[in-house]
């Protein structure tokens, strides 16, 4: 499997099917056609053109309530749930983050953000999506066993580099990769300092990736 980040929280996971996760692409579009999209939360620059690529889009059940309304085959799931959509398997993990859509006029209530762990392919791929640092991702570790485990970093809206070393450590995925850092001033981060401190301190490697690189797991 590829996994491809195109910057902020946005990556695609390429292998038996395309699955791309929280379409929010800064300056830019994917090109290649996903079989499947998951979104993470009704943020904007999550959720960013989920209800374009004509596919279905797994989302928790309010965003996919509202997606329905614009004629997206939504496939609703809740926190703790694990559903199958075209051979992948993903389950809905916590994350502690606010989810109003804020697309739809003055905004509607997108129930709660989340995160996924992503099956295909025999590997498991955990997307935190927003959140802030909390004690049960040592049972996603413990239940799910990712190979890699896509971290925000950037802090102020989500968990900075020191919180996120904390949840590498948790999770205990052999591979990490910084997500949503350095799209806006105001999340600018040194992700290679990130990089040297946790392979310093942990057992784990970090991949940083620029936008539109890749890294075959």
């Amino acid at each position: 499997m590829k996994l491809t980040w195109f910057g902020h929280s946005c990556v695609l996971l390429d292998g038996s099917r395309k699955v791309l996760v929280d379409p929010f692409i800064p300056g830019g579009s994917v090109a290649a056609g996903p079989d499947v999209v998951a979104v993470t939360h009704g943020h904007a620059d999550h959720m960013g053109d989920a209800a374009s690529y004509g596919v279905p889009v797994v989302a928790i059940n309010e965003v996919a309530k509202y997606l329905r309304t614009k004629g997206v085959d939504a496939e609703a799931m809740n926190i703790g749930g694990t559903i199958e959509v075209k051979g992948v398997r993903f389950t809905m993990t916590p994350a502690l983050h606010s989810a109003w859509i804020e697309e739809a006029g003055i905004g509607c209530n997108g129930g709660c953000a989340a995160g996924f762990v992503i099956r295909m392919d025999d590997k498991a791929v955990y997307h935190a999506g927003d959140t802030a640092l909390f004690s049960d991702m040592s049972l996603i570790g413990e239940l799910y066993h990712p190979d890699v485990a896509l971290l925000p970093i950037g802090g102020r809206f989500t968990m900075g580099p020191e919180e996120a070393m904390v949840a590498a450590r948790m999770i205990g995925a052999p591979l990490v990769i910084p997500i949503h850092y350095n799209t806006w001033p105001a999340i600018e981060q040194d992700a290679d300092g990130f990089r040297r401190t946790i392979e310093r301190t942990t057992d784990c490697r970090v991949c940083v990736l620029a936008p539109g690189g890749s890294i075959t797991l």
